[in-house]
């Protein structure tokens, strides 16, 4: 019912969300924002109706490119083992950032890792500005508090040192912190204390204990808590497992999320029915645009398959070894588009244009199998991504929600962190059959390893930008794969990027660069 009825509010107050000016933005919309409801009664209120039509222009700036191309999300994507973007002759050469970020030879310069930065310090400016705002209703100070939190955690996961600014922030141009610092600021945003000379409330007395649909609440938290102590020996040099584990359990005890019976149910256009999806980013086709899977992703043919808006792109593919660790029994396998293409009426694509050396020849074939890298591999090649729903005749912004926490990673981090406290917890085992279970009946885990956890998470969690992160805390992350050779620990960081270098001296590059 709350998810219901947060997903009318998300309808009922667009405008307002749309009215309230981002940190960053040069001009200012037309505001239309206290047409509705009078801002000195929200400001002392707790009614959640009247809080969520306030809370919601925190959110909208996530949309933004967190779905899209050449940001954070295909930084964490290309820079795995799960996928890559070959260069096909000129197409996809793009000065050779994909290459370089595809070897771990990334560099300040890279229009990716300036954009991942903007994108989240923009989400950043607007929470702070609404804090100014609001920030004296405590509820709404919870939840803002807790998502700038949330934001913080993909900063310092991607970039490790990072500046903090907040609503009483005066530094024009604020300094780099220490990752441990950062750490320290997210961790006390949510649950209380003292940190960048801020006191916090403990935020989670003040978040509701019940389902809310792509907003924070008192469980959203638990999960940003989750993540945050699952990597804390990534980010401080000091592990907290049993911190981990808790905060999952705080979701697990609650009842209110549960596995789908389909897999792909999370995954479909209209997911918002899912029981798994604790918080995502809300996306529609023509509201909340910046989606854009299958132009990234599907061969230009592929426009036929699904009656798309617009013709695709050509460039996300999956590598071959990666593919292979699904099994064929597993349904998780079909997250990828293989073999033979087809159009919507059933007849066989054709790709006009495949090179001469392709053994497939011009009928559109996707094949697990990459001949190179660089600089002219096939148009063909590759796995496609195909977990998320692709619409017939969807525009190029698709409207599934990209599930940021999801109930089956939670299970799977209270599995690591009570496999990493005891490797024979029977817990942990059970833990990971119930969400392996689901899509690969009849293949329990009987003894559980570092290498069937970390395979685990990846067939669960395919295309949802945790794989970077999880190769890195199970200190896989700089050995060789396919095109890429061993790389150094330094890049276990992304750079600071060289635009923001230059407009804040104050800022220092990571180790490496």
């Amino acid at each position: 019912m709350m998810r219901d009825m947060m997903r009318v509010i998300n309808k009922k107050f667009v405008a307002l969300a749309l009215g309230l000016i981002l940190a960053t933005a040069c001009e200012a919309p037309d505001q239309k924002i206290y047409d509705e409801i009078d801002r000195d009664f929200a400001l002392s209120s707790t009614d959640p109706t009247v809080l969520a039509s306030f809370a919601l222009s925190a959110y909208t700036p996530l949309a933004g490119n967190w779905g899209g191309h050449n940001s954070l999300w295909s930084l964490q994507e290309v820079s795995s083992d799960e996928m890559v973007i070959t260069q096909k002759g000129a197409d996809w050469e793009d000065g050779g950032q994909w290459i370089r970020v595809h070897r771990h030879e990334y560099l300040p310069s890279e229009q990716a890792v300036n954009n991942g930065w903007t994108y989240c310090y923009s989400a950043i400016g607007n929470i702070n500005n609404l804090l100014k705002s609001f920030g004296s209703n405590p509820i709404l100070r919870s939840e803002f508090e807790v998502l700038r939190a949330m934001v913080y955690l993909w900063l310092i996961d991607a970039y490790g040192n990072v500046p903090i600014v907040t609503e009483i922030s005066t530094d024009a141009t604020p300094p780099t912190v220490t990752r441990a610092e950062v750490y320290d600021f997210i961790e006390k945003s949510i649950i209380g204390g003292t940190s960048n000379g801020i006191t916090f409330e403990n935020n989670l007395d003040n978040l509701q204990k019940a389902k809310t649909y792509g907003t924070i609440n008192y469980y959203v938290a638990q999960a940003v808590l989750a993540k945050l102590y699952l990597n804390a020996g990534v980010y401080t040099g000091t592990p907290q497992w049993q911190k981990a584990a808790d905060a999952c359990q705080e979701i697990i005890d609650s009842g209110l999320y549960s596995l789908e019976s389909n897999f792909f149910n999370n995954f479909v256009t209209r997911n918002s029915g899912s029981n798994e999806n604790i918080f995502v980013i809300n996306y529609d086709e023509n509201n909340a645009q910046g989606f854009n899977l299958p132009q990234m992703t599907l061969h230009y043919a592929s426009q036929l398959t699904y009656n798309l808006q617009e013709q695709p792109w050509n460039g996300y593919s999956s590598l071959e070894e990666f593919y292979n660790s699904f099994d064929g029994d597993d349904a998780r396998i079909r997250s990828f588009l293989v073999g033979p293409q087809f159009s919507s009426t059933g007849a066989r694509l054709e790709d006009l244009s495949a090179e001469p050396s392709d053994p497939d020849g011009p009928p559109l074939t996707f094949t697990p199998s990459i001949s190179m890298l660089a600089p002219n591999a096939l148009r063909q090649e590759g796995v496609r991504v195909g977990k998320f729903e692709f619409r017939l005749g969807a525009a190029s912004s698709l409207s599934n929600d990209f599930p940021i926490y999801r109930y089956a990673d939670i299970l799977l981090t209270r599995a690591e962190a009570l496999w990493r406290l005891n490797p024979a917890s029977a817990e942990a085992v059970s833990l990971v059959n119930q969400v392996r279970g689901r899509s690969w009946p009849g293949n329990p885990v009987v003894t559980l390893t570092a290498d069937e956890l970390l395979a685990e998470r990846g067939r669960e969690m395919f295309a949802e930008a945790t794989r970077r992160q999880d190769l890195i805390r199970f200190g896989r992350y700089n050995q060789p794969w396919w095109e890429k050779p061993s790389s150094a620990s330094t890049k276990n960081i992304f750079p600071i990027p060289q635009p923001q270098i230059q407009s804040n001296t104050d800022l220092v590059q990571n180790p490496g660069y």
